[in-house]
């Protein structure tokens, strides 16, 4: 069972079993591969070099418009002419935590520096954002019905197996998130 992260001696550390993971590794790689660009055979390679991508468009998954939204709800064409110039550098930026915190998974104890819990944060921050597109989390309530999901022998369909997976990566972030404000008090 995944002990929750905590700041001492060694830094942040925690624990997870090797399903948990399994799991994370899974969900990382995931939402990696809905950030990665398309690849295009006409790209100009100094506009990909510095990070211009003319061809930028909104997304058209609900969940990855969560993870690169729009910089304005009532400017579509200042949206789309920001998203030119910074999409690629936030996926690439994005990709790097998820990856970063990934190889973080090869070992049975986290211990993780400053740079690694904030990769840690922003990857496992991603993945709830996902997983709560994904299971229609609009505002408290949502995320409270969500939240009554606790029991994995309950899990009978997707949607509840997802709600028990978005409650675990809740529940690892909080902790996460906790050891990293005990670490900057003590530091402080």
């Amino acid at each position: 069972m995944a002990k929750a992260f905590k700041y001492g001696i060694k830094g942040i550390t925690g624990y997870l079993e090797p399903a948990e993971r399994e799991l994370l590794r899974s969900l990382f790689d995931d939402v990696v591969s809905m950030l990665e660009p398309e690849e295009r055979a006409n790209q100009d390679p100094l506009a990909a070099l510095v990070g211009l991508d003319s061809e930028a468009r909104e997304p058209s998954d609900r969940a990855l418009r969560r993870l690169l939204p729009n910089v304005s709800k009532s400017d579509d064409a200042a949206s789309l002419e920001f998203r030119r110039y910074t999409e690629r550098s936030l996926r690439e930026s994005k990709i790097g935590a998820l990856k970063a915190a990934s190889l973080g998974l090869d070992k049975d104890e986290l211990v993780l520096a400053p740079a690694d819990a904030r990769h840690w944060s922003t990857a496992l921050n991603d993945v709830r954002l996902v997983l709560a597109e994904r299971l229609d989390i609009r505002d408290d309530e949502d995320a409270g019905h969500v939240h009554l999901m606790q029991d994995w022998s309950q899990a009978e369909d997707v949607e509840s197996y997802l709600a028990l997976v978005y409650n675990f990566t809740t529940w690892l972030q909080e902790s996460l998130v906790q050891a990293m404000l005990q670490a900057l008090d003590t530091r402080g």
